[in-house]
Parts: C-alpha cells; sequence; structure tokens
C-alpha cells in the first residue's frame, strides 16, 4: 500500500523539524569561538539601540582583516559607546578599542583551559541539538501509531514507517555530529 497523505504529512513534518534543528545546532556551533575568529562570533550581540536590543549585524559591518583581528564599523558611528559596551558585556574574553569610526578587536589565543570549555559547550549545544531530533521521532512515531489506531494505515505501514522514521533520525543526528566534530577540530586547531 502506498503512502497515504496523513502518513506522508506524518514524515515532511518530522524532517521540517529535524532539519530546523540541525540549522539551529549549526548556527549556535559557529557563534562558539575558535583560534581563527569569525565574524559570525559578533553577529548575534545585541545592542541597546535607541530603546531596543538590535543584533550588532544589523547595527555593523563586521570583518575579519588579519588572523587574530575583528573590525566593527557601526553604520551610525553614534552607536560606537552601546556597541563596545555590548561586545564586553557579551562575556566573549574580548578587549574591544575604538576610534571615532570603528571599533578594533584582537582576539587573543585560546589558552587549552578555556579551548576544553568551548569545547564542553559545544558538546551541549550538539545534545541539545539531538535531543530536539530525537523529540522530532517521538512525536512522528505517536502519530504513525494514531493512524494505525483511527485505521488510516494498517500495521505493516506502521512497522515500516517507524522503520523509516529512525533511519531519518540518523540521518540528522549523525549531521550533527559531523558538524561537532568539524568544531571541536577547528577549537583545537593552534
Amino acid at each position: 500500500m502506498d503512502e497515504n497523505l496523513e502518513e506522508k504529512k506524518v514524515f515532511k513534518e518530522m524532517e521540517e523539524g529535524m532539519r530546523k534543528g540541525v540549522e539551529a545546532t549549526k548556527q549556535q556551533l559557529s557563534n562558539l569561538r575558535t583560534n581563527h575568529p569569525s565574524p559570525h562570533i559578533l553577529e548575534n550581540v545585541k545592542v541597546e539601540y535607541y530603546g531596543s536590543l538590535v543584533p550588532l549585524k544589523q547595527l555593523a559591518s563586521i570583518s575579519n582583516p588579519g588572523p587574530r583581528l575583528l573590525v566593527v564599523q557601526p553604520w551610525d558611528i553614534s552607536a560606537i559607546k552601546e556597541i563596545k559596551k555590548a561586545i564586553l558585556k557579551a562575556n566573549l574574553g574580548f578587549c574591544p578599542e575604538s576610534d571615532k569610526k570603528l571599533i578594533r578587536i584582537t582576539v587573543p589565543q585560546l589558552d587549552a583551559e578555556r579551548r576544553e570549555e568551548i569545547i564542553k559547550l559545544a558538546h551541549q549545544i550538539s545534545e541539545q541539538g539531538r535531543i530536539s531530533i530525537r523529540a522530532e521521532r517521538r512525536e512522528a512515531n505517536e502519530r504513525l501509531e494514531n493512524l494505525e489506531k483511527e485505521k488510516k494505515i494498517g500495521e505493516d505501514d506502521r512497522i515500516k514507517g517507524k522503520e523509516r522514521v529512525q533511519e531519518i533520525t540518523d540521518r540528522y543526528i549523525e549531521e550533527i555530529n559531523k558538524a561537532l566534530k568539524k568544531k571541536e577540530e577547528e577549537i583545537r586547531e593552534v
């Protein structure tokens, strides 16, 4: 028996949820600091700007002109003081220096202890991603069981469906594991 529409919907929604979970995990991992600083580290720093908290990437261009240098160039130079304060408040271990037009951040080398802390954080972020994927799996399996109870699919379809759910789950968890491994290598790089 071919998949019915209800069953297709279960898989479509599950994959969509898993894809979002993987993307969110990768985004969080990209924000973690390595020995090769990336502008991504600062993009989501929240800056107090005219009474609102605004991501830094909406207020300035962030570039990486050198191996240990980040440059923040605000579009509104009156925001320099608030941007500098937000970078310090983000607790990234940076000491921003500014002139009238831009902010320079010389990124210090990570010591072994700090690298291990960041790796631990990367593992926590990845585990949260895997938990969200497993929650999608659980929900999809419950929906398949309900479809069987409602006589919309047979027992064989439910069993095959659960096997397919597990295959998809394994694929997305592997994607998170690969992203974690890559990030860990970047962090350990001296």
